[in-house]
């Protein structure tokens, strides 16, 4: 008995929409491996009806006082709140993630994340007003960009919205917001929250494929657009952007160097470099997906690594004992997979490797020693729970392998010698070093990387200060 698919839609100037054109694609539950919904696959007419939209909400928006633009957004938080339940359901149906540590993990620092972008709102700052040449006052001005195209990833499809449209509505702009084509359901949820407390226009959904990414991107309204996804997408971005020079807001790929001194207190720090490595099915731009370990201690290292890999666990939603689910679809199940089939014969494997049962897209949590410095595997970013071991001999060899690789986006040092800490927290090349952890956000620290990670914040106020441009004026004092 066939069983009728839930019908989610655009969200565009106020109210639901199908696709233009009527087409759509299935969505899949990655836990089941079976279609639960369809989502519109829209195309240029949605696009340009929802940044009409956007364009036509922005000045009133924008001119908001903003305690207005706080008190919306606070409402916001309060809302997500009250609907947790909801919101979490959706999540689980998009990824496949545990029920409870979606509970715990997301919704409080989404809430968290929006109620502080809520006070950013009131806290614009700039140079204070003063005369620097005879006869004439400067002032700054920061103001909002305008309409933002944005672009979310399927790995934390609620949260990295959150990451979006919160700074961006807080500034005063007006937001056109795609998740991914394998994840819409809890962002159309979103949209009916936020969609009751904003104007019309100001917040839109509009679902699709990359194809719809680019036509949103190459539009001629947006003013900005903030992507968070693969490195060839934010090359892409970049390069359709630069056409009628958009500004252009990149959070990318991440291959996490995780440096492991003599020193460490080794069970504890296999327990938080696990859990780092593994969460999310090592879907995240941050996990602890590459250790480094000192030669004098790696054997121990490992072996301990092994066993924990070989007890923690991946299952169903519902299954209370298990920290992650499954992969978030069939290719990135088969990109996993690639990177061990391919793996040279001086690797070895020492946990995992495979897959886990034949529903679903579920993989075990793996571990790989006895790798090189050029190796795939430690080059290419594998977005899966795999983590890789090196043996390293001294500090100055640690900096080099860790900072050799294309990514600089988050690192960690474990270490009890302070200098040395110090030292490797200004050789590491990357936009956030933690020391003895690996992976904590806080709303008012910022994230984001270098070189092939991208570029711009989120969260904190440099996120904030993404949102805005600024504006000199400058007026005689004889007039």
């Amino acid at each position: 008995m066939s069983t009728e698919l839930r019908r989610l839609r655009n969200y565009i100037d106020g109210e639901f929409r199908d696709a233009a054109d009527g087409r759509t694609t299935e969505v899949v539950n990655p836990a089941t491996g079976e279609a639960y919904a369809t989502a519109p696959l829209s195309g240029q007419a949605d696009v340009d009806a929802a940044m009409a939209a956007a364009a036509a909400a922005f000045p009133a928006w924008r001119d908001l006082v903003p305690a207005e633009r706080q008190k919306a957004l606070l409402k916001i938080a309060d809302a997500f709140e009250e609907r947790a339940e909801e919101l979490i359901a959706a999540e689980v149906e998009n990824t496949g993630k545990p029920i409870g540590l979606t509970r715990s993990e997301e919704i409080p620092p989404m809430v968290d994340q929006i109620r502080f972008f809520a006070g950013a709102a009131r806290m614009l700052e700039g140079r204070s007003a003063g005369e620097y040449m005879e006869g004439l006052t400067s002032m700054i001005r920061r103001e909002p960009i305008g309409v933002c195209a944005q672009v979310a990833p399927w790995n934390y499809p609620m949260m990295m919205a959150v990451w979006k449209f919160a700074p961006a509505l807080a500034a005063g702009n007006t937001v056109v917001l795609k998740p991914s084509d394998t994840t819409p359901a809890s962002t159309a949820l979103m949209a009916d929250i936020i969609g009751s407390i904003v104007p019309k226009g100001v917040f839109n959904v509009v679902c699709g494929d990359r194809d719809t990414g680019r036509l949103m991107v190459e539009h001629e309204t947006p003013a900005m657009a903030s992507i968070t996804g693969s490195v060839r997408a934010g090359m892409s971005v970049a390069e359709s952007a630069s056409k009628d020079l958009k500004r252009v807001h990149l959070e990318l790929g991440g291959k996490a160097p995780v440096v492991v001194f003599e020193d460490t207190d080794i069970p504890k720090a296999v327990e938080d470099i696990s859990t780092a490595g593994y969460f999310n099915a090592g879907q995240d731009c941050t996990a602890a997906t590459r250790v480094l370990v000192h030669e004098s201690i790696h054997d121990e290292f490992v072996s301990a690594l092994a066993k924990a890999a070989s007890e923690t666990k991946t299952g169903r939603p519902d299954d209370e004992d298990v920290l992650y689910g499954p992969l978030n679809n069939p290719n990135q199940l088969k990109q996993v997979t690639g990177f061990i089939e391919r793996l040279p014969a001086h690797a070895k494997v020492e946990a995992g490797g495979h897959r886990v049962g034949d529903k679903g897209y579920f993989y075990a949590p793996t571990v790989v020693s006895g790798l090189k410095q050029d190796d795939e595997i430690i080059q290419k970013e594998v977005f899966g729970p795999v983590i890789t071991v090196q043996s390293f001999r001294d500090e100055e060899q640690a900096v080099e392998w860790a900072n050799g690789v294309e990514y600089a986006l988050a690192s960690s040092v474990w270490t009890k010698d302070h200098g040395r800490a110090m030292r490797m927290s200004k050789k590491l090349d990357f936009g956030c070093v933690w020391i003895n952890t690996h992976i904590p956000l806080v709303a008012e620290m910022p994230h984001g990387g270098f070189k092939k990670s991208g570029y711009g914040k989120d969260l904190s106020s440099y996120g904030f200060d993404d949102y805005t441009r600024v504006k000199h004026v400058m007026t005689s004092l004889d007039a």
